[in-house]
């Protein structure tokens, strides 16, 4: 069974609209426990549109499940990370006009600073893992940095809409994920998800973690968060051909 972990970035989204205390992300992350989601990602961004930094540590303390924490690779984030040590860390590319994250890192042209951030987050016992998008040149050097794993972009293949079009981004994505397979780095995916595209992606025997949250939220607001997550775990377990 492939791993979710239940993105609750957009709860903190519905309530920072009115800066208030509610949605709360952590009512809304334990739901997703106790729906069987596996673990639990958030993304704290530089400019804090959605979670803030005190819903980092409340989380970290309130789950029972893994907390896996996305940032952009700057000092300020990675001294956070240090103190509230998550289960890991997921480096993501970030620019502040950006509606939501736009691409994978581009690893091969800053290596020696991903390296090095990865040596401080690996010596803290905090797992290390990079977002990129299924290119071979980026798959090799994560590995040549030691980041513990990678999760492949899959935001181009959702956006797809020819049968052609979509077919040859998920043929870059199995071969992206098979390379780092074979080269000892374990295989996530994530962005733009949702019970129909999921199927596919949950197909590729490599790949053993998705992250999956806005459309997950989005579902939570007509029939609750329990529910939605159940039913992402039963369409990937459909992808995965577990059960019908």
């Amino acid at each position: 069974m492939i791993r979710l972990f239940v993105n609750v970035d957009h709860v903190a989204t519905i309530r920072e609209a009115r800066r208030t205390i509610e949605p709360s992300p952590l009512k809304a992350a334990l739901l997703a426990e106790k729906a069987g989601a596996q673990g639990i990602t958030i993304h704290l961004r530089e400019d804090r549109r959605h979670i803030q930094d005190n819903d980092v540590r409340i989380i970290r303390k309130g789950i029972s499940t893994p907390l896996n924490l996305e940032m952009a690779p700057t000092q300020e984030m990675v001294n956070l990370a240090l103190e509230i040590q998550p289960y890991q860390v997921s480096l993501v590319p970030e620019k502040r006009q950006e509606i939501t994250t736009e691409g994978g890192l581009d690893v091969c042209s800053q290596e020696k600073r991903l390296s090095e951030i990865g040596e401080k987050i690996n010596g803290r016992g905090i797992l290390f893992s990079l977002f990129i998008d299924p290119d071979a040149k980026q798959v090799d050097a994560s590995k040549r940095i030691k980041a513990d794993s990678i999760e492949i972009n899959t935001g181009k293949y959702t956006e797809l809409e020819s049968a052609e079009e979509i077919e040859a981004e998920l043929e870059r994505i199995r071969k992206s994920a098979k390379r780092a397979d074979e080269k000892g780095l374990k295989v996530f995916a994530g962005h733009g998800l949702n019970y129909e595209n999921v199927k596919a992606i949950a197909a590729i025997p490599e790949i053993e973690e998705l992250n999956i949250g806005h459309f997950i939220v989005g579902q939570a607001v007509y029939g609750g968060m329990e529910n939605a997550v159940t039913e992402m775990i039963r369409s990937i377990k459909m992808g995965r051909g577990q059960q019908s």
